[in-house]
């Protein structure tokens, strides 16, 4: 950690925002707290990062060494800078499924973060979360109605659980609802480290017409105690790799469709802006 005396009003500004934040946060937060634009916080992060104070991920940083609280880092933003490229062919191929008007509903997951930043194309749409950084990618954006559900924050996830975050996701019909998981296993489907977070995806399918879910390959050999929804209620899997021998027949078997998201870059249509 550089000495403070060698740092920037700006940078030590962005400093002090993140350690109000937890430990870390989103650049489009950030620039808000700050009163500054996306692009100063990028380039104030990218400064700091140089200097070894904070560690740079896709959509913003968290604090490194003493500050953070944390010899690992906040779960949630190391999580997002793994698989960059791999996330974002994902959510290419996941945008296509969402047409202007649906509603949809995005979890917490570090995939699904790259599909809602890919969703600032598509207009009109009804949001429905429980993750902050979905939130504050959509919202006020393109004539989008945005539903952030209540219920206990847990801070490694940036995202609500519990009781209440069910019930408030089971008062929707969603048109399509975008997933993520810990694990995806042949014998039981969608696996998660984290009872609340399987609970809430059962709620999230029983409100669904489709259920697409969106994860790279390495989910397909990861494991966790917790099973989320039946698998035959899923609609779609969408990853980087096509999925062994075992899977591919379970997802046969659930009546599962299966998408790849091939290296070979895929074109998402242009932004639109209000």
């Amino acid at each position: 950690m550089p000495a403070s005396s060698s740092l920037s009003h700006r940078e030590l500004a962005l400093l002090e925002a993140l350690q109000r934040l937890g430990g870390s946060g989103r650049s489009a937060e950030l620039a808000v707290m700050l009163d500054v634009s996306e692009e100063t916080v990028r380039r104030t992060i990218k400064a700091l990062a140089k200097a070894g104070a904070v560690e740079r991920v896709h959509g913003g940083a968290y604090l490194t060494g003493p500050r953070s609280g944390s010899q690992t880092g906040p779960s949630f933003f190391r999580r997002m800078g793994e698989n960059p490229q791999e996330k974002k062919r994902i959510a290419a191929v996941a945008v296509a499924q969402i047409k202007d008007g649906m509603t949809v509903f995005l979890d917490v997951g570090s995939t699904t973060s790259y599909v809602a930043e890919a969703l600032r194309a598509r207009r009109e749409l009804t949001v429905v979360t429980n993750s902050i950084g979905v939130a504050q990618v959509l919202a006020n954006h393109n004539g989008n109605h945005l539903h952030l559900l209540g219920g206990e924050m847990r801070s490694d996830d940036r995202g609500t659980f519990g009781p209440v975050t069910e019930q408030q996701a089971a008062r929707f019909v969603f048109d399509l609802a975008i997933l993520s998981a810990d694990a995806i296993s042949p014998k039981h489907g969608l696996l998660f480290h984290n009872a609340s977070e399987a609970q809430l995806t059962m709620a999230v399918t029983g409100a669904a017409e489709r259920v697409c879910v969106v994860t790279t390959h390495s989910k397909f050999s990861e494991t966790a105690p917790h099973r989320g929804p039946a698998p035959q209620q899923l609609s779609l899997l969408i990853s980087d790799r096509e999925p062994g021998k075992k899977l591919s027949r379970a997802l046969t078997d659930w009546g599962v469709s299966f998408e790849l998201a091939a290296e070979a870059e895929v074109a998402l249509p242009p932004v639109q802006t209000d």
